[in-house]
């Protein structure tokens, strides 16, 4: 059959046959990959990009500060009177003819400055764009901490329509076994067809259910598609994650933004004992003007004056003790933020718990009553087979077993939530 055929397309055959099955496969996601995918493609994540860029830039800035700080200045003035020697010395036997400085004057300056001591300030400056920058990163992976819970609702609301597509075959499966026989029975005269209409009827209603089952998994694996970034095709498998608490104690992202912003407070009072202490720098001055610093020739020429300065404002003896007391306060307002946070956190805990709890006692009570209607529904298929009950009798049966295992699936996929959103809570 191969034996003419080209080699390069039996390659081809043959990597199609075996590849295509591989193609086939259905897609699988799990939560956690959803999490860490909504997470990388959600906008926000693009700002520690720029926050980090940012205090690359100021922290760069603030080491310039140890660099020669070099100005410039000029000014040309007229003054009203000068200095006349010859008017100085006119007591003198001796009144030697001196220059008079000129009413116009004129400068140009140029000066070098190196700080050699600044007190902390800039060392102090740079821990605080530092301690800011952490704060801002935090406080952006606080808010996509929260991506958690929306992702867990989509999720599990996925998870509960698969569940409920499965349970709804199930029973157009046993539907169409009983329809099957009633159509054999309507053959040999044994049969309504009544009885046959009303049970296709019932399984086009189900097919119904299985149709809006479908509308919203689509319209929810759309949403879930927006979220992560990436397209979830119809065939998709969601895995069903575990539901196991693995911590208890409260670790949230906010909790460590509190602390970075207490952090923050304490550099202040740091940089508050930086601004009080004095500041030395050495300094070069460069000028060309008249007068030179040789008064008295009344010339244009260069000059230049170098040495080392000191200087301590004392101005922050006023305001310091004000601004320690500022910085206290907000320190307390910050822990009170905190207390609140966790207090809130435990009551939202709390309430997850009874939520556990009851979807707990709601699925032990769906098994029982499950068993219940299955006993019944059994019972049933033996009274229709022997002409105890009717048709509409069987499917009303029918119809209460399926909804109590559509009541068990949906109590199980809830009770799987209220543990996620346990986990969120804690931060797990």
């Amino acid at each position: 059959m191969f034996r003419n055929t080209p080699k390069y397309l039996l390659i081809f055959l043959f990597a199609f046959i075996f590849l295509s099955p591989v193609k086939a496969q259905s897609e699988k996601l799990t939560l956690e990959e959803c999490y860490r995918l909504a997470k990388e493609n959600y906008p926000l994540i693009k700002k520690i990009g720029i926050i980090a860029k940012t205090a690359d830039f100021n922290i760069e800035n603030a080491n310039k500060r140890y660099l020669p700080q070099i100005s410039f200045s000029g000014q040309a003035t007229y003054q009203s009177q000068t200095i006349n020697f010859s008017d100085a010395l006119g007591s003198f036997p001796i009144n030697p003819s001196l220059p008079t400085l000129s009413k116009d004057q004129y400068k140009i300056q140029g000066e070098i400055d190196q700080i050699l001591y600044d007190g902390g300030t800039t060392k102090n400056q740079k821990d605080l764009i530092k301690a800011n920058t952490e704060l801002q990163v935090q406080n952006i992976e606080a808010n996509l901490y929260t991506l958690k819970q929306r992702i867990n609702a989509i999720y599990f609301s996925i998870l509960l329509m698969d569940a409920q597509l499965k349970q709804n075959e199930l029973n157009k499966e046993s539907l169409q076994t009983q329809a099957q026989k009633t159509e054999a029975a309507l053959k040999y005269g044994t049969a309504f067809r009544s009885s046959l209409d009303e049970l296709k009827a019932e399984i086009i209603n189900v097919e119904m259910m299985s149709t809006e089952y479908k509308a919203n998994r689509e319209a929810y694996l759309k949403m879930l598609s927006l979220f992560i970034g990436k397209s979830i095709s119809g065939s998709a498998q969601l895995e069903l994650p575990e539901g196991e608490l693995l911590q208890t104690e409260i670790i949230r992202p906010e909790l460590k933004g509190f602390d970075l912003q207490k952090s923050i407070y304490d550099l202040q009072k740091k940089q508050l004992k930086s601004d009080f202490l004095p500041k030395v720098s050495a300094f070069f001055q460069g000028a060309y003007g008249r007068p030179t610093l040789n008064i008295i020739e009344n010339k244009f020429g260069p000059w230049f004056i170098t040495g080392v300065r000191f200087s301590w404002s004392l101005e922050s003896l006023y305001t310091t003790a004000n601004k320690k007391e500022i910085l206290e306060l907000n320190r307390r307002a910050t822990d009170i933020d905190k207390e609140t946070f966790l207090l809130n956190t435990k009551l939202d805990l709390t309430q997850q718990d009874e939520q556990v709890k009851k979807y707990t006692e709601l699925v032990e009570q769906d098994e029982k009553t499950i068993a219940l209607r299955q006993s019944v529904k059994q019972s049933a298929e033996a009274q229709l087979s022997n002409g105890v009950i009717t048709i509409h009798e069987y499917i009303q049966k029918t119809n209460a077993e399926h909804l109590a295992k559509q009541t068990l699936i949906l109590h199980q996929i809830q009770l799987l939530q209220a543990k996620y959103n346990q986990k969120f809570i804690i931060g797990n």
